[in-house]
């Protein structure tokens, strides 16, 4: 059953007498705790923010002394008492409220500081289980819950980052709080703990490996909030998890302005897509435009690794991603300024890659520290209307899978390395996905059709495109190994297929006309290996 408001109304000006602060993170608490005792604020604090309070020489009061009652078991009890959560959810014009406060001596609380445990941190850190348990808060929460529902008297702040503007508030307001400026720190200490117990229901569900448990929640800490989302008329935001996955989220900008909605999305994918080739296996680079590949490839150095992608599809790459899965060196960046690029992302740039970089103030550059493990399982959402869809991260690996040749030539040695190429780079193209590989480099991509016919054929247009402008006798298409990242459901794919040279396809398989697909490539003398696996992407 609801509970009925008495509906008193809330006061605009509140004047602030007492102060709970109570804090993790010191940043800025002994300023801010300067500042309200220069208003006659009375300070309560409690354990390590009390010692830092006294330290400074600040006339401050344990909470101890309020509730009468000392920190037991190590702490875990210490505010969780009547004392203090009365003077946080009293309301000061409710008669009974204040007959209770009277009758139990309870005094009222105005402003609560507070942030919590540092769970995230130790949870990133690798903490082993007792560890981060123990450092999930449990009265923080409480206290910033009790007095964001009493923000119509209390001020709750659980964030640093708005010291400075609640000292300000107090030097324009005399010591008063503006109902307004209650509301809004309300909110986000409501925001603040949500994105707390995200974390820590995740962790459990992590730890006790739930794949899927009954509540979901997904949280985060904003970032960076953007000129626009993806197209001018839409807002967005850049919010962090807390997952420490090296990538866009976790690099470092070295250079350029902030990253755009469509630069993050793109990036992600681009590095996403480069971490599928581990750096110790020689260098890669992929080039991604629009979140599709427009050209992937390795070679015997960076510089290679980038010209040889470069040349699949140069039209396409202007204004695109590049990513690397190795340090950034000199002559690979003399090379990449040559074209217009929008971002650079790499795990580590030398210091002669920068100074080369510099001269394109524009061009964003990131390293990211590391690359991310492409077997790591982790969890991607997307939002549908009334919806959240969850799934765990495609970590499917073509070098795990049990291959499986199903016609009657088997591929020869080096199309069984192109075809795992393509198949790799496949798993990273929007659906319907055709991807042409030959000697480590990407011949031909066709992206995101409703028909895989039409992919395939766009593949062989774009390779036949970067014959022309590349001065090559022919497309790079002939001869190569092709992969389609689900089954054929027709014979007319693989046609289009070894219309465009193909000689050796990769394929998840399962299709009802699996043998009329297998039969056509027979036919043609076209080896065809099935993996079991398919790698839908939308």
């Amino acid at each position: 059953m609801a509970v009925v408001s008495k509906m008193i109304p809330a006061p605009d000006k509140v004047k602030i007498r007492t102060a709970l602060l109570s804090v993790s993170d010191k940043t800025g608490v002994v300023q801010l705790a300067q500042a309200l005792s220069s208003h006659g604020v009375r300070l309560l604090s409690t354990g390590g923010t009390f010692k830092t309070l006294a330290a400074a020489g600040l006339d401050v009061t344990d909470v101890s002394d309020v509730t009468g009652f000392p920190e037991i078991m190590d702490g875990r009890v210490k505010t969780l008492h009547p004392g203090v959560h009365g003077g946080l959810l009293a309301i000061r014009d409710d008669a009974d409220h204040v007959k209770a406060m009277n009758d139990h001596q309870i005094g009222a609380i105005d402003i609560a500081v507070i942030n919590l445990y540092p769970f995230e941190e130790v949870r990133a850190a690798g903490g082993d289980y007792p560890t981060t348990v123990e450092n999930i808060d449990i009265g923080g929460p409480a206290m910033i819950r009790a007095a964001a529902k009493n923000h119509a008297y209390v001020t709750v702040v659980v964030d640093p980052q708005d010291y400075p503007q609640l000292i300000q508030a107090l030097a324009t307001e005399e010591g008063q709080t503006a109902y307004a400026f209650r509301q809004k720190m309300a909110a986000k200490a409501y925001a603040r703990t949500a994105a707390y117990d995200t974390m820590i229901s995740n962790w459990f569900a992590e730890a006790l490996d739930i794949e899927m448990p009954r509540y979901r929640t997904l949280g985060g800490v904003l970032s960076q909030e953007m000129r626009y989302g993806e197209n001018p008329h839409q807002s967005a935001g850049f919010y962090l998890t807390g997952d420490k996955r090296p990538g866009v989220a976790t690099a470092s900008l070295i250079q350029g302005k902030q990253l755009s909605y469509n630069n993050i999305n793109d990036t992600d994918a681009a590095y996403e897509l480069v971490a599928e080739f581990p750096s110790e296996n020689g260098p890669a680079c992929a080039i991604i435009k629009h979140a599709n590949p427009c050209g992937v490839a390795i070679g015997s150095s960076l510089m290679e690794a980038y010209k040889r992608a470069l040349a699949c599809d140069s039209t396409s790459a202007f204004g695109g991603i590049i990513a690397l899965n190795q340090t950034l060196d000199a002559a690979t960046a003399e090379e990449i300024v040559k074209l217009f690029t929008e971002v650079i992302i790499a795990p580590d740039v030398t210091d002669e890659a920068k100074a080369i970089i510099a001269r394109k103030p524009n061009l964003r550059l990131l390293a990211a520290g590391g690359l991310p493990d492409p077997r790591s399982r982790g969890l991607t959402a997307k939002t549908v209307s009334g919806g959240l869809l969850v799934q765990t991260r495609d970590n499917g690996m073509v070098e795990d899978l049990d291959l499986r040749v199903v016609t009657e030539r088997a591929p020869t040695e080096q199309e069984l390395i192109d075809m795992k190429f393509a198949f790799k780079v496949g798993k990273h193209v929007k659906s319907n996905a055709v991807v042409y590989a030959k000697n480590g480099q990407t011949a031909g991509i066709g992206a995101g059709q409703m028909s895989r016919v039409d992919s395939a054929r766009i593949a062989g247009l774009k390779a036949e495109e970067a014959a022309k402008a590349m001065g090559w006798a022919e497309p790079m298409t002939r001869g190569s190994a092709v992969a389609s990242e689900a089954f054929l459901p027709f014979a007319d794919g693989l046609l289009s297929m070894i219309a465009a040279g193909a000689t050796a396809v990769i394929q998840p398989g399962g299709s009802m006309r699996d043998e009329e697909v297998i039969a056509a490539a027979n036919e043609h003398g076209v080896a065809m290996v099935f993996t079991g696996m398919r790698h839908f992407r939308h």
